[in-house]
């Protein structure tokens, strides 16, 4: 009686474009987190390397993209906290309000006129913030469906609208406030962009979110506290040692320090899956589904190198390489941060037509994943082409970036959605939030060797740079296409 209760249930809950009504709280406070950091993004390198005298802080470009690989990095890996605090203290709904509030304050520290130190101190904010909201925004998303519900990938592709509204509006104003009148005063609307989003949630979120999401779903026994603060002792005295050794040898320098947090940022998801597998609150079933996404989880960690090079590379590309005159358009190099967002709208409504028309016919989530990195890799060929057809000295047509983020945004209705939705399928119950934090990983995976990589990047290296790293893009979705029986096999029914 009771699975007949819930369906019926189901089948009324669809006051939000056929969906539970709490997406609608979801949607708009992503929606308003995502304007705020996507805004502060589009800007932020340019700040980085602009002169002094031009406003900026005048690092050098490779120092700026490193930078911007390592914050992207940081701001994903702090997920793994976001979903223990969730899961074992807070629950997730008060944990997203936390978060919400630090990422305000970042913004504000950013605002102000303080040089490199407001950066760093933003940094710390934000990333933080960021760990603590989106993994448990995205797993209360997950909440509001049972397994059987076929409406959960439209769902996450709606959801994921909402995500990409506020990055698409954000560049634009922030930008370009922020490139023509005041860095500062483009960083402020983005704390703006926050606030408003904490009210959304605050208040909407009493009416429509379940009461469940106000407990932890594994909350601390009181003999596990101590062990936790272990823990965090001997992983901060851990890092501090190094820091300290680094010190005494000379070797404490931004690069290197950068270098440090990615072998870190990459070992994290080796230890997390390591920790699942081996736990006894996992069953045989559950590690099954947690070995199927191993394979999946390289494959994400893949495309969102592919992805957020977007912020830097493909940011120093618009600034250096491209027309910003365009068919009597002056365009600013920011304004094409909001491609991104731009093609996830237009692609979003046939996406979730063509998910639901399939419906079961539809391909498996394996099957997704491998060909959007076989498109993700498309996209950096067509990166590739201008430089070997025209060379690298002068400036291209913006078509070029166009392209290449259409066809590269096709890759991500193919991953993020689909990853997002197959990760609270996948999840072990006593790892819910946590799994979710898994899936960000994967991005900050993806960043942390970024961090390392975009160092190559130079006009000089342009068409190797993009022919490599495509090449290697599509081989490996062709693999992963190789791979999807045996993958399919270890989801143990999951689709």
């Amino acid at each position: 009686m009771e699975e007949i209760h819930l369906d019926n249930e189901q089948k009324l809950d669809r006051s939000f474009l056929g969906q539970p009504r709490g997406l609608r709280t979801l949607f708009f406070t992503e929606m308003w987190e995502r304007f705020s950091y996507y805004g502060m993004r589009a800007l932020l390198i340019y700040y980085m390397y602009y002169s002094v005298s031009q406003g900026g802080l005048g690092f050098n470009q490779t120092t700026a993209a490193s930078i911007m690989s390592i914050y992207s990095a940081l701001v994903y890996v702090s997920s793994v906290l976001g979903g223990f605090l969730s899961d074992r203290v807070w629950g997730s709904r008060k944990t997203v309000f936390i978060g919400g509030i630090l990422i305000m304050v970042g913004h504000m520290v950013l605002s102000l006129p303080f040089g490199a130190p407001a950066l760093f101190i933003s940094i710390a904010f934000i990333v933080i913030g960021t760990g603590l909201l989106k993994p448990n925004v995205s797993d209360m998303v997950g909440q509001l469906y049972s397994p059987e519900d076929r409406r959960r990938d439209a769902g996450f592709s709606i959801f994921v609208f909402g995500i990409n509204l506020g990055s698409l509006v954000s560049p634009f104003l922030v930008g370009r406030i922020g490139l023509n009148v005041n860095f500062h005063l483009g960083f402020s609307l983005a704390a703006i962009g926050m606030f408003f989003g904490l009210l959304q949630y605050y208040f909407d979120g009493k009416k429509t979110l379940s009461k469940d999401s106000l407990y932890p779903t594994d909350p601390l026994q009181p003999g596990e506290m101590n062990k936790v603060v272990r823990r965090v002792i001997l992983g901060v005295v851990g890092i501090g040692l190094i820091l300290l050794l680094m010190f005494l040898m000379n070797a404490l320098t931004l690069e290197n320090v950068i270098s440090l947090i990615s072998i870190l940022v990459i070992l994290t998801p080796v230890a997390y899956f390591t920790l699942m597998l081996t736990s006894e609150k996992t069953n045989a079933k559950e590690r099954s589904r947690v070995r199927a996404y191993i394979p999946l989880f390289i494959a994400a960690a893949l495309f969102w190198a592919i992805e957020e090079q977007g912020s830097a590379v493909l940011a120093l590309f618009a600034a250096d390489r491209t027309r910003l005159d365009f068919l009597g358009l002056h365009l600013a190099a920011s304004d094409f941060q909001s491609l991104n967002p731009l093609f996830i709208m237009i692609y979003t409504t046939p996406f979730v037509w063509l998910w639901t028309k399939w419906g079961k016919k539809q391909p498996s989530s394996p099957a997704k994943f491998a060909t959007g990195l076989i498109f993700a890799g498309a996209s950096y060929l067509i990166m590739a082409m201008p430089g070997a057809l025209f060379g690298t000295a002068g400036k291209v047509s913006p078509l070029w970036l166009v392209g290449s983020w259409a066809v590269v945004e096709i890759a991500e209705m193919l991953i993020s959605p689909i990853g997002l939705s197959v990760t609270t399928k996948l999840a072990p119950k006593a790892f819910a939030s946590q799994m979710m934090s898994m899936w960000f990983l994967a991005d900050s995976a993806g960043s942390a060797v970024n961090a390392q990589i975009v160092r190559f990047y130079s006009t000089k290296t342009e068409v190797p740079y993009f022919a490599t790293i495509g090449i290697v893009s599509v081989i490996l979705g062709i693999v992963l296409f190789m791979m999807v029986p045996m993958i399919k096999r270890a989801m143990k029914g999951v689709l």
